[in-house]
């Protein structure tokens, strides 16, 4: 993030802003090839792509319940505590979500209603790749159990010895999920999509991923699988001004920079002195991560403007509508009310982006890629449907039906005016 950028024109903000991508026409031919092969193979096309990608050979997909169950005693104790409060705050948040049924007379006699019916059947993605990520389970299987689905099937990543990772069967027994089984990447999602003769079919998949999975989702998507969102790699926008503490800003840029080789942060600031105390910070800090690699080459794609008018730095932040943001500022619920696009947003200096990803209460699993102009974020919402319900009394027929006769002759469908014409004259 060497190079700032000084009150950048309008017209180059799509160059600036451009997210790391692959090569979109051998990707899609990668993926589509995998969903194919294991819509045509079942099990025995899942079972060779793990060990192609993950490097490893295993006999069976499925863990079993006594691996679960036994999950807790392996996972330290603190840490169980610190998951068992994260799930606390996610389920507090989720619930709240919970909309009861409420009735509306719309005229005498003519009652409409929506109730909220859970999707039968979902499918969770839980990314392994570089780490574990078991607070997605958690953001993604509260919120599935409270819905009140029937059917939740996980897949995730095996580790090289062919076991997930006991945080993450911990985590499903914690909220009462016993359908895990172990299968990743693109492979994971076309088992879920079609099924095989183990893991089962779904109506909607969920789950963040690399840019393969990503387009795996989209592509099935396409054939009537629904999906929440697509939900790539990783990404945080960060607006600074002069009350920041470059520090923090520093830290929350590369906590989010550490996810993978293409994430892409983003900082916004009014000052450009402001973006090199953050420079001199994120070397300082970098030094001596674990994933110092992973950072150095996300941080490659990455971006620090300076606007100095804060309207025209939050219009530059609309467009680029990032998965998360962070205002950091004394003015921050102030500069909140200019934010249109954006998956989550942090408020002030003690909000860092690592609270949202586990504890908290709101859930993480958000839209990237620009994809915040027109997705939210997973919520109670994404795990039901919205039924509408309508029943007319004989008052009710006769206050709206003379209407709907006139409606449905202007349309010129007669039967749908004769249906409503032989109740009325039923009335008479």
């Amino acid at each position: 993030m060497n190079k700032i950028y000084i009150n950048p024109e309008q017209k180059e903000w799509q160059i600036l802003l451009q997210r790391p991508v692959l090569d979109h026409t051998a990707l899609k031919a990668t993926v589509s090839a995998i969903l194919s092969d294991v819509q045509l193979r079942g099990d025995a096309a899942v079972l060779a792509y793990t060990k192609q990608f993950d490097g490893t050979e295993l006999n069976n997909l499925v863990v079993t319940k006594a691996e679960i169950a036994a999950a807790p005693d392996l996972v330290d104790v603190d840490l169980r505590k610190a998951i068992e409060l994260a799930k606390t705050n996610i389920t507090k948040f989720h619930t709240a979500q919970k909309e009861s049924i409420i009735k509306i007379e719309t005229t005498r006699g003519v009652v409409c209603y929506r109730k909220s019916v859970a999707i039968e059947k979902v499918g969770l993605y839980i990314p392994g790749g570089t780490a574990p990520l078991f607070s997605t389970l958690l953001m993604l299987g509260i919120p599935a159990v409270l819905a009140g689905c029937k059917e939740i099937t996980v897949c995730t990543a095996p580790d090289k010895n062919g076991n997930v990772p006991p945080i993450i069967l911990f985590v499903a027994n914690l909220i009462g999920i016993d359908k895990v089984y172990k299968a990743s990447g693109v492979q994971a999602i076309a088992a879920m999509a079609f099924g095989t003769e183990t893991i089962p079919a779904t109506y909607k998949i969920f789950g963040p991923g690399n840019q393969y999975v990503t387009c795996a989702k989209q592509m099935v998507n396409a054939m009537g699988i629904a999906i929440d969102m697509p939900a790539g790699p990783s990404e945080l926008a960060i607006y600074a001004d002069e009350s920041c503490n470059p520090g923090f800003v520093a830290a929350d840029l590369l906590s989010q920079a550490e996810h993978g080789l293409d994430s892409q942060v983003v900082l916004v600031t009014t000052q450009a002195s402001i973006a090199e105390k953050v420079q001199q910070e994120i070397e300082k800090q970098s030094a001596d991560l674990p994933r110092k690699e992973i950072v150095i080459a996300s941080l490659t794609n990455s971006r620090m403007i300076v606007m100095e008018n804060p309207n025209d730095a939050f219009t530059l932040l609309n467009e680029y509508a990032p998965e998360h943001l962070i205002i950091a500022s004394d003015n921050a619920e102030s500069l909140a009310e200019l934010v249109i696009n954006a998956g989550s947003v942090f408020l002030g200096h003690y909000s860092p982006e690592s609270a949202g990803d586990y504890a908290s209460g709101t859930n993480h699993t958000l839209p990237t890629n620009g994809f915040a102009k027109v997705y939210s974020g997973v919520s109670m919402d994404s795990f039901v449907k919205k039924i509408t319900f309508q029943q007319l009394t004989k008052q009710g027929i006769q206050e709206i039906g003379h209407a709907v006769e006139l409606m449905a002759a202007a349309e010129g469908l007669e039967a749908h005016k004769k249906a409503v014409t032989l109740r009325l004259n039923e009335n008479q």
